[in-house]
């Protein structure tokens, strides 16, 4: 059976960069445990859970103007350089940033297609990715926001990361429901409401995960609240007054939180095929031999029982 696998690139990389240790390096000292880690997370996943299309989605533009022309304050702890004509530069450290040219060429070696899209993140380039996809989704992310994608009757979940490639956990419906007290479909307006620190959402002040959840049980959605708010209806005079506190924010935030399900992106064809007869040459000149083995074999045999 045809199944889609989407990487949240970054999120990925990052956790390489970490995992490996950064002794691991190039015939020319160069550190590369990012780029060995990244290889084995591909080896493993498409070992486990044995996609037959497979996307790189990347972010083209990691905090984009738009969404930070609407909360100022979104993702801005972890902006280096502010730049006018174009994306922000984020905090990577250098050792890092040397090795992201070499990890998307060793995609690109491995058949896996890189998708980006202008003023976009990869959270942007997955949420329309896994829409209607015609198949079965994995989205592989470290990312909370993307529980917002998980539908178990169009058959999208999310492996998440967050307790590390070797206890990695299936996000269904249930998981969301179990964890949160909401369905996924209101999952973003849960974290519009909680806030965020790690993304720079302020949240409404005073209501937290508990609260959130419980309002969206009682009215349903965002607007619901709002409008429960309004009426005096459904709700205690102190969360009133804290909805009504955060009403600027609320107009914007769902905005933000929600990712993008309609982009137009190029066309690319994510069915798994051979590895590249210059992956060879590359894993040598890297010192990535044993790495890009264990991957080639987990490509090869997937195709082979496809």
């Amino acid at each position: 059976m045809s199944r889609l696998m989407l990487l949240d690139t970054a999120s990925l990389y990052f956790r390489a960069f970490y995992g490996v240790p950064d002794s691991v390096k190039a015939p020319n000292g160069q550190p590369i445990n990012a780029v060995r880690g990244m290889l084995d997370i591909v080896a493993k996943l498409v070992s486990t859970y044995e996609p037959t299309h497979l996307v790189a989605c990347w972010d083209d533009d990691w905090r984009p103007d738009w969404r930070v022309q609407l909360i100022p304050s979104y993702k801005t702890h972890r902006v280096v350089v502010e730049v006018e004509s174009g994306p922000d530069v984020e905090e990577v450290p250098d050792p890092l940033e040397a090795q992201i040219p070499l990890i998307r060429e060793s995609l690109d070696l491995l058949g896996i297609p890189i998708v980006g899209a202008a003023a976009h993140e990869a959270d942007d380039v997955i949420g329309t990715l896994a829409t209607d996809a015609g198949m079965p989704v994995d989205i592989v992310t470290g990312d909370r926001d993307l529980f917002q994608l998980v539908d178990d009757a169009a058959a999208v979940r999310v492996v998440y990361t967050a307790r590390g490639m070797s206890n990695l956990e299936i996000v269904t419906d249930e998981v969301v429901r179990t964890k949160y007290g909401v369905a996924p479909q209101q999952y973003a307006d849960f974290a519009v409401l909680r806030g965020d620190a790690s993304d720079g959402l302020p949240g409404v002040a005073g209501i937290g995960e508990k609260t959130a959840a419980t309002l969206l049980t009682a009215h349903g959605d965002l607007a619901g609240i709002i409008a429960a708010a309004t009426a005096g209806e459904g709700m205690s005079a102190g969360v009133r007054a804290k909805v009504a506190a955060g009403a600027d924010y609320l107009a914007v935030a769902p905005t933000v939180v929600r990712v993008v399900r309609d982009l137009e992106l190029p066309a690319f064809d994510a069915t798994l095929r051979e590895v590249s007869p210059d992956a060879a040459a590359f894993a040598d000149q890297w010192g990535l031999g044993t790495a890009f083995a264990r991957a080639t074999k987990a490509i090869a045999a997937r195709i082979a029982t496809a």
